[in-house]
């Protein structure tokens, strides 16, 4: 009982950090590993009280798909509730099943400098994944996990009602939109989720690996902050 009860704590409170700038184009760097908080504190994730914490309530110990069999952690978000950009990744990865918050590993670090270049910080936005469950070995996640998982993150865009969501990667854009299409067709462009304009980029575990489409997805990016700007 003891044990559930500090899982469910990890899982209902957020700790979010900030980083340094993200580097734009002109001096395009790969961003530097982000470890997470010191191994000395508790990792702490989730959405810290109000209308998500009654979606995170919820969820409870959720096993509506598959891939509750291999988790250590819900990932259920992290942020702030009244944010004005919501980020939604594909599903977490080992790092963030482990520690119970989303982008927390190499893809997490150059987020955060992704945020910050458009002048905010991690914790001003709000960062969360289509699927909460970390699929095996990091594989896309199946048509049903999505299905069982998508509604709980449209309940939290409703509940933060942000001003744009930044869908980082193909499958958290057509997860959203409901079309199967390319990311290159999809990006560049504001699209909606019911009433919500939608920008789509490149995941950061992308641009890792393909530095070179950070020029790209700096387009992208100036588009989410002018239309966080109103």
């Amino acid at each position: 009982m003891q044990e559930k009860l500090r899982r469910s704590f990890e899982e209902t409170l957020k700790f979010a950090l900030s980083s340094g700038a993200w580097v734009v184009p002109g001096g395009l760097e790969e961003a530097e590993d982000y470890a997470g908080p010191p191994s000395d504190l508790p990792i702490l994730a989730g959405p810290g009280g109000g209308k998500l914490a009654v979606i995170r309530e919820q969820m409870g110990d959720c096993k509506r798909c598959g891939l509750s069999a291999g988790r250590t952690h819900i990932v259920f978000g992290v942020g702030s509730q009244n944010a004005k950009i919501l980020f939604v990744g594909e599903g977490p990865g080992e790092e963030e099943d482990r520690r119970g918050e989303p982008f927390v590993g190499r893809a997490g670090g150059l987020l955060n400098k992704m945020i910050s270049a458009i002048g905010y910080k991690r914790e001003e936005v709000y960062i969360a994944n289509v699927v909460k469950c970390r699929p095996p070995r990091n594989r896309d996640p199946k048509l049903e996990e999505i299905a069982a998982c998508i509604n709980f993150l449209k309940e939290q865009i409703e509940a933060i009602n942000p001003a744009v969501i930044c869908a980082l990667g193909r499958h958290a854009a057509t997860s959203l939109l409901g079309i199967d299409a390319p990311l290159g067709r999809l990006r560049g462009q504001r699209h909606f989720f019911e009433d919500v304009p939608l920008v789509a980029t490149y995941h950061p575990a992308y641009l890792l690996r393909n530095p070179s489409g950070k020029r790209e997805a700096w387009i992208d990016l100036q588009l989410v902050r002018d239309l966080a700007a109103g």
